[in-house]
C-alpha cells in the first residue's frame, strides 16, 4: 500500500512536453522504460566502476552496478510504501552521466572543462535525458516526468551554488527546486547506490586479489558476518564462505537503512511528498553507528584498492587518454561523427559551446571506444593490468 508521503503518479507534476497518458503504464513506469531503452543506458555495459573494461569479465560495470542499485532500491521502496517505479527509474538513471573510466575519467574531463563551466556526472545525466538522447519526433531527450528529473538531479541532496551549467540549463526550462531535498523515492535510490557499491567493491577487490578474505574478516560489520557463517557452516570452502559473508553484509546495510528510515519518518511524520522535500534533512539514511563503520571500510578500500599501485598506474594511463582526446577534438572538430559536426556548425565561433559538444561526445564514450579513438587519432598505449 502506498504511503501518504509517497509520490503518486496520478499527481505527477508532468512532463515538459505534454503527452497523452498510457492506458496501461503509469508515468513513472514509462520513465523507467524510456531509461532502459536509452542509448546511454546500453553504453553503461562497457563503462567501468573501478577497473577498466579490458581487465576481465567478472568485475562490475556501470550497467551491472545500475541493475544492482535498482534491485536494492525497489526492495527498500516496497518496504517503505513508496512508489517502486519512480524509485527504480531514478536508480537506473543515476549513473548515465559518467564518462569512460569511472571517476578517473570524470576527474580528467572536469579538468579539461574547467575553463568552460566544468563537468559533473549528475548534471551530465540530466543533460542526457533532456537533450542528448535524440530519438523522439516531438522532443529532444526522454521527456521524463518532473519527479524523475528531480530525483536524478537531487538524489544526493539539495544542489548548492555553484550550480553545474548543464543542470542550470535544464532548470531554466523546468524548475527542479534544487534548494530542497528530493522525494523519499530518490533518497532511497541514493542509499541503494551506497549499499551496492560498498558491497561490490569488496567483492571486486577480493577477485582482483588486492586484499585477502582474512583481512576482510577483521573489518567492522564483516567481522560479525564471517563469524556467523563460520558458526553455521564450519569448514565451508573459501569462495562460498566469502559469498555468504558478503551477502550477510549486504543484508545488514539494507536492514539498517530501513530501520533508521522508518524511525526518521515516524519522527518527521510527513503527510505528503512535499513534506519530505521540506523536512530540511534526509529521511532515508544509515544509522550513525553503521555509517561510522562504513567509513572505516571505505578507508580500507581507499588504501588497498583505489590507491593500489596497479590501480594508480592504470588511472594515470586512462587520464592521459581523456586529457589528450579533449584538445584533439577541440582542434579537429571535423573528426567528430557526422551528427556531432552538425551541432558544431551551429555554434561556429563559440569556443565554450564547442567545448561542451566535445565534452558530451567524450562523456558518452565507453572505455573500449575511448581507447580505440585514442589509438586511431593520437597513438595507442599498452595499458597495464590489475590482474
Amino acid at each position: 500500500m502506498r504511503a501518504i508521503y509517497a509520490c503518486d503518479p496520478a499527481r505527477s507534476r508532468g512532463r515538459l512536453v505534454p503527452e497523452d497518458e498510457s492506458a496501461f503504464r503509469s508515468p513513472f513506469q514509462r520513465d523507467r522504460d524510456r531509461i532502459i531503452h536509452a542509448s546511454a543506458f546500453r553504453r553503461l555495459k562497457h563503462k567501468t566502476q573501478v577497473f577498466v573494461e579490458h581487465e576481465g569479465d567478472y568485475f562490475r560495470t556501470r550497467l551491472t552496478h545500475s541493475l544492482e542499485v535498482a534491485q536494492v532500491a525497489r526492495t527498500m521502496a516496497r518496504a517503505l510504501g513508496l512508489d517502486e517505479d519512480l524509485t527504480e527509474a531514478v536508480a537506473l538513471a543515476h549513473d548515465l552521466g559518467h564518462p569512460p573510466f569511472g571517476h578517473t575519467g570524470e576527474d580528467a574531463l572536469a579538468a579539461a572543462m574547467a575553463p568552460y563551466g566544468g563537468f559533473d556526472h549528475n548534471a551530465q545525466a540530466i543533460r542526457i535525458v533532456t537533450h542528448l538522447e535524440r530519438h523522439y519526433a516531438e522532443f529532444d531527450g526522454l521527456n521524463l516526468t518532473w519527479e524523475t528529473l528531480e530525483g536524478i538531479a537531487k538524489h544526493n541532496g539539495p544542489v548548492v551554488e555553484p550550480i553545474p551549467w548543464a543542470l542550470a540549463a535544464c532548470c531554466d526550462r523546468h524548475d527542479l527546486e534544487l534548494h530542497t531535498h528530493a522525494s523519499a523515492e530518490a533518497q532511497v535510490a541514493a542509499l541503494a547506490d551506497d549499499v551496492a557499491y560498498n558491497h561490490h567493491d569488496l567483492h571486486d577487490g577480493l577477485r582482483a586479489e588486492l586484499f585477502s578474505t582474512d583481512e576482510l574478516a577483521e573489518l567492522p560489520i564483516l567481522r560479525g558476518c564471517f563469524a556467523e557463517v563460520d558458526r553455521l557452516y564450519p569448514g565451508l570452502n573459501y569462495y562460498r564462505r566469502r559469498h555468504e559473508a558478503l551477502r550477510r553484509f549486504f543484508g545488514v546495510l539494507v536492514e539498517d537503512v530501513l530501520a533508521q528510515s522508518q524511525a526518521r519518518l515516524a519522527e518527521i511524520d510527513p503527510h505528503s511528498p512535499e513534506d519530505v522535500r521540506a523536512a530540511g534533512r534526509p529521511v532515508v539514511r544509515f544509522s550513525d553507528a553503521l555509517f561510522a563503520d562504513l567509513k572505516e571500510i571505505r578507508a580500507f578500500l581507499f588504501r588497498r584498492m583505489y590507491r593500489a599501485p596497479k590501480v594508480v598506474e592504470m588511472r594515470a594511463e586512462v587520464t592521459k587518454v581523456v586529457a589528450e582526446l579533449f584538445p584533439f577534438f577541440m582542434a579537429h572538430p571535423e573528426e567528430l561523427p557526422k551528427q556531432w559536426r552538425k551541432d558544431v556548425e551551429a555554434v561556429a565561433g563559440d569556443e565554450t559551446a564547442l567545448a561542451r559538444i566535445v565534452s558530451d561526445y567524450i562523456a558518452g564514450m565507453t572505455d573500449r571506444f575511448a581507447l580505440q579513438r585514442h589509438a586511431t587519432l593520437i597513438g595507442g598505449m599498452e595499458l597495464p593490468r590489475v590482474l
